[in-house]
């Protein structure tokens, strides 16, 4: 973010300062006060990407969740940080997951978002500070990589996010709200809510639960 870093609130600077020369991890836990998608069809798509954690096909509201940052080396070398959100709908033992691993590609001096338990998707991101100092995200191309498959993702059959994250002084904790859409479908899956968080101290040893199970070197 360069410069537009120093615009963001304080508690955000913190919370996104999450780096192996900063020592310290970020372990978020709140809930999301409602979790919702699309009409009927956008269904098998959200199941599809359970499969590897990469969507949340629940719906739910007052919905508790947990969001781990850690930075660490990946196998090939590359400063990485890991946002991997689970959420209990229902009550359910076993969470939803949602696993995503970034890097910054030094070609382009952009954020590349690696989703899912492999890696199989490399999303690029924008990010930018708004004028009340909370977050902006939004995702570009997408790019699908898997063995010598190598291929820009069709966005007729994606969608693109938008995040807003930014922290509430008065009731000291951050809000989120996220909306993934298709351009020609429309809406396809959000959701928004609060949390509070710890930052523990990290020395770049990242638990083995949070790590992908493949490290995709290609950009």
């Amino acid at each position: 973010m360069g410069d537009d870093f120093e615009r963001l609130h304080p508690m955000l600077q913190r919370r996104f300062g999450v780096a192996l020369d900063a020592g310290y991890a970020c372990v978020g836990r709140g809930e999301m006060t409602r979790i919702r998608r699309g009409p009927w069809w956008t269904v098998p798509f959200l199941q599809v990407g359970r499969l590897r954690n990469i969507l949340v096909p629940d719906v739910g509201a007052d919905v508790p969740f947990t969001i781990e940052n850690h930075a660490y080396l990946d196998p090939f070398g590359r400063e990485t940080v890991t946002f991997v959100r689970e959420y209990r709908v229902g009550g359910r033992s076993r969470p939803s997951r949602f696993d995503a691993t970034m890097v910054l590609d030094p070609s382009t001096s952009r954020v590349v978002d690696y989703l899912g338990t492999h890696q199989h998707l490399a999303v690029d991101l924008d990010l930018a500070a708004e004028p009340d100092g909370s977050l902006r995200l939004r995702s570009g191309e997408q790019r699908f990589r898997e063995g010598w498959i190598d291929f820009r993702f069709p966005m007729v059959a994606s969608g693109y996010a938008e995040l807003r994250e930014s922290y509430d002084d008065e009731a000291g904790v951050y809000r989120v709200r996220l909306e993934v859409r298709n351009r020609r479908f429309g809406f396809l899956f959000g959701y928004e809510g609060w949390f509070t968080c710890e930052f523990p101290d990290a020395s770049g040893e990242v638990p083995e639960r949070l790590l992908p199970r493949r490290h995709e070197p290609r950009y």
